[in-house]
């Protein structure tokens, strides 16, 4: 019998094993998109061909992202085991993302009041061609006018299929919530459903494992189209424009959401370079729907329970676009400013708090920002003018991106605040995956959940454990390897 003292001596950890460079993601999205700009550059002709490489990664992701949200936030929901818990996190959450997207939308409003760049181009509204906008304005018709009333009567689907169909992202998350509810009331009967639909999640994540093979052509393709087909629309008066949103978004991640990360206890620039892989995909694609299942995983490996991920991060996707919120107040006031309309500061208000609800839902693909505005300034034609969409469509590619990373970077952020709100982060583990970004291998942490999975005689709770902590085999111990689902499980499962 080993002594107490031999029993509490961890094993020396092994050197951790080096991924070479070649096999990283971002590498190869990284030269994706380098070449990208060099198809677009001296082969424009080719490069605006190029979208469909875009195209096709984006809807291959997809195309599993409805079921992800629904099987994740039911798994978040049922994890909780108590509704007065899920009504908390619930309440936090919309409550940090309704702030968090007012906020945004108030500096977006800010600065182009003080930048102005629209101010003197003296578009008319009788003589201005707006045909450019037609596609977008009728796609936006739909949603255009409705208020608050058709809002929350479009949360509901014509059937439970349907919302999946549709790809609506709030009709699918109303549905999980209602669901995740239900089999909460069930107790012990519910167990096996949230098991199923855990495992059913796992096997949708594995799909999107194999998608990522395609986002360095995806990012290609993405990169060649904007610009080869609008590398000339940014030169000129609407340069002004297009760098000032740039600018207020990166004005807000570094002045808005670095404080907050300091009082959560972490710092923003450890935590975008641990995100980097992920913030090249989006810029490459400008859709953040493309890395929602990786960062979920990066996130529960950093120390964030994986009900707070299940819940919150689908949730962001829908109620906290801080990105899409920038350029709605922006776009709006840059169309009063071209056509010399002098906007009262009430209205300016009014279109505020408008836009804060019907921001909501935008979907994080590229191009849905510019439907969400159209649907918002139809609601104020009678003071700026609707067909002024036409002149921001030529160079809204160019602000999907700014959109999308800024998009990413918010809902990560708001995940590791409402787990630290509530008390549930990991502190020390997510220090030390900040500290040092090489312990989490995503692809590596898919196959110890599979291992662990695959493996009998574990309790829900151990294997809850092993899911946080697969990615992460050395947190205090001083570094080594990623380890298997068995010694994963001998290490935090006490009953050993």
């Amino acid at each position: 019998m080993s002594s107490p003292t031999a029993d509490a001596v961890p094993a020396a950890p092994r050197p951790r094993t080096r991924t070479p460079i070649y096999k990283h993601l971002y590498v190869w999205v990284l030269a994706g998109i380098a070449a990208g700009i060099l198809v677009g550059l001296l082969l424009p002709e080719v490069g605006a061909q190029m979208q469909w490489l875009a195209t096709l990664f984006i809807s291959l992701v997809k195309v599993v992202i409805a079921p992800v949200i629904f099987a994740t936030v039911v798994v978040g929901i049922a994890g909780l085991g108590n509704l007065a818990k899920v009504g908390g996190l619930a309440g936090r959450t919309v409550v940090y993302f309704n702030v968090t997207t007012l906020i945004a939308l108030a500096l977006g409003l800010l600065t182009i009041n003080v930048i102005a760049p629209g101010v003197g181009l003296g578009y008319d509204r009788e003589s201005f061609d707006g045909s450019a906008a037609d596609s977008t304005i009728e796609s936006a018709g739909a949603a255009a006018g409705g208020g608050i009333t058709d809002f929350l009567l479009a949360l509901v689907p014509d059937s439970f299929a349907s919302a999946f169909t549709d790809g609506q992202l709030l009709q699918v998350l109303l549905l999980a919530i209602l669901v995740g509810v239900a089999i909460t009331m069930l107790g012990e009967r519910g167990k096996g459903i949230t098991r199923a639909l855990d495992s059913f999640a796992q096997v949708m994540f594995g799909v999107i494992k194999l998608v990522m093979w395609v986002a360095p052509l995806g990012a290609f393709g993405g990169i060649a189209f904007t610009i080869g087909q609008h590398g000339s629309s940014i030169l000129g008066s609407l340069a002004g424009f297009m760098l000032t949103f740039w600018a207020t978004c990166l004005i807000f991640i570094f002045v808005v959401l670095s404080p907050i990360c300091r009082l959560a206890g972490f710092s923003l620039l450890k935590y975008l370079r641990y995100i980097k892989d992920e913030l090249l995909i989006v810029l490459g694609t400008s859709s953040s729907e493309t890395v929602l299942p990786r960062m979920m995983r990066k996130l529960e490996a950093a120390g964030t329970p994986k009900h707070v991920v299940g819940l919150t991060i689908p949730t962001g996707y829908s109620f906290n676009l801080d990105g899409t919120a920038i350029y709605m107040t922006m776009g709006a006031m840059f169309i009063a400013q071209a056509f010399g309309v002098d906007v009262p500061l009430a209205t300016q208000i009014g279109i505020l708090l408008f836009m804060l609800i019907s921001s909501n839902g935008a979907a994080g693909v590229s191009g849905a920002g510019l439907v969400t505005l159209a649907a918002s300034l139809a609601a104020f034609d009678h003071i700026i003018p609707l067909v002024g969409l036409a002149l921001i469509v030529g160079i809204d590619r160019f602000m999907s991106e700014g959109r999308a990373l800024t998009n990413l970077t918010g809902n990560g952020i708001g995940t590791l605040v409402i787990a630290r709100w509530t008390g549930e982060l990991d502190r020390d583990r997510l220090r030390a995956v900040l500290d040092d970004p090489g312990q989490v291998d995503v692809d590596q942490l898919m196959r110890a959940e599979n291992d662990a999975a695959a493996e009998p005689g574990t309790d829900d709770d151990a294997a809850r454990a092993v899911e946080r902590k697969a990615a992460v085999a050395t947190v205090g111990t001083g570094g080594g390897e990623v380890a298997t689902g068995t010694e994963l499980r001998e290490r935090t499962d006490p009953g050993r």
